[in-house]
């Protein structure tokens, strides 16, 4: 985990947000957001919210970079910021993270209007689809590791 051994806040915050527990708490909030805007609960809503801020500053680095959800946080952050991608776009693999992105808007959208069906299928494409694409992210990444080695 060198490349978030640079001292910068941000490094300490990435290191921080690659503690496996980090990475997994944080996938259902997607879900919880969906529910609080079609429940109308403003309090739930700003609980998902603060959870999604404060989670990486609440769990330590991890000790080794074996956990799958570790090297996927530092598979994302390699991505964007060694090898010069974005998270979205038509190319793949990021045309997972765009479509996820999309779902997301689709649920928040039918929450709104109460359409629990649709809510539920966007909230899953969501969620998939941004797994997908950190699967294929790891790959990549665990990829370019085996051939540095």
């Amino acid at each position: 985990m060198t490349e978030l051994d640079d001292g910068s806040l941000e490094a300490w915050f990435w290191r921080r947000h690659a503690n496996p527990r980090s990475g997994w708490s944080r996938v259902p909030v997607g879900a919880v957001i969906v529910y609080a805007v079609y429940r109308r609960d403003a309090r739930l809503l700003a609980g998902a919210l603060v959870w999604t801020v404060c989670n990486p500053f609440v769990f330590p680095p991890p000790e080794t970079d074996e956990a799958w959800m570790t090297r996927a946080v530092l598979a994302e952050r390699w991505w964007v910021r060694a090898e010069g991608n974005g998270t979205v776009g038509l190319a793949r693999p990021n045309v997972f993270n765009g479509v996820a992105a999309t779902g997301f808007c689709v649920a928040l959208y039918a929450a709104w209007r109460r359409r629990p069906r649709l809510a539920a299928i966007g909230t899953a494409l969501s969620v998939s689809l941004k797994l997908w694409w950190l699967r294929l992210l790891v790959r990549r990444y665990d990829a370019r590791a085996r051939a540095e080695e």
